[in-house]
């Protein structure tokens, strides 16, 4: 599996700040943030599936635009994979027919352009010898990490969480484990807002991943525009032993 970063940013503003949005292979998007709005046409038209980690703004905000652009292109429903919560979201706040058109019936309830299709805790999708598994998250509304797993190793993406036990319990039960991308929103003056908005900061971060048991290369995302160098000095100070790299945008993870 190649997993390209569109986008990896807690916010916007600058050439190099787009929101979170991961492109898996050429046909699965995981999160659909502003960094969507890199790929062509073509590129957007071969996305038949997309994983949704949580309904905030930065991580959903170009799949409304990103449906109607390219469905004249397609000939079967884009599926949106997410918890039920998650898919509830959307469907009251985003494709309501007052924010954007319901494309879940239309063009028609038996042939729409938009698919919902529920993930449960514990569940496997498999897609063409691709394995995509919800993981714990505990954020301000209901969300989820996910394991990405090739079969030769698996690639883990926190999404957007702070402290969650249950999550380093599931990421220590994976034997492939070889890569993690996991936040770090705010440095450590601001850990008073990121505890309220369920983000890590870096001392606290560098306390959870004392609970990871399984080596691994770690990326951090999610970084606020404006603090990413105080944040990444702080992160590389209280994780030295870890040796987490920063994500950025155009990457490209092989696994």
């Amino acid at each position: 599996m190649k997993l390209r970063v569109l986008g990896c940013s807690g916010g916007i503003g600058g050439r190099h700040q787009r929101t979170t949005s991961f492109l898996v292979d050429h046909d699965i998007l995981i999160d659909a943030g502003t960094g969507v709005g890199e790929l062509s046409i073509a590129e957007l038209a071969a996305i038949d599936h997309v994983f949704l980690t949580h309904a905030h703004l930065d991580h959903i905000a170009t799949l409304p635009m990103m449906i109607d652009t390219v469905a004249d292109r397609r000939d079967q429903p884009l599926t949106v994979h997410a918890p039920e919560a998650v898919l509830d979201s959307l469907r009251q706040h985003i494709f309501n027919w007052a924010i954007w058109p319901d494309f879940a019936v239309v063009p028609s309830a038996e042939q729409p352009f938009l698919r919902y299709r529920s993930i449960a805790p514990g569940e496997t999708i498999a897609l063409g010898g691709r394995n995509i598994s919800p993981l714990p998250a505990h954020h301000t509304v209901p969300a989820t990490g996910y394991r990405l797993d090739s079969g030769a190793a698996s690639l883990v993406f926190s999404g957007d969480t702070g402290p969650c036990d249950a999550f380093w319990q599931a990421v220590n039960a994976i034997p492939n484990l070889r890569h993690l991308i996991i936040e770090c929103a705010f440095p450590n003056r601001e850990h008073r807002l990121a505890e309220l908005s369920r983000h890590y900061w870096p001392d606290m971060l560098a306390a959870e991943l004392t609970k990871l048991t399984r080596p691994c290369q770690i990326y951090i995302s999610h970084l606020k525009p404006g603090q990413v160098e105080v944040t990444m000095e702080e992160v590389s100070r209280c994780l030295e032993r870890f040796a987490p790299g920063m994500l950025h945008d155009s990457q490209i993870i092989e696994f």
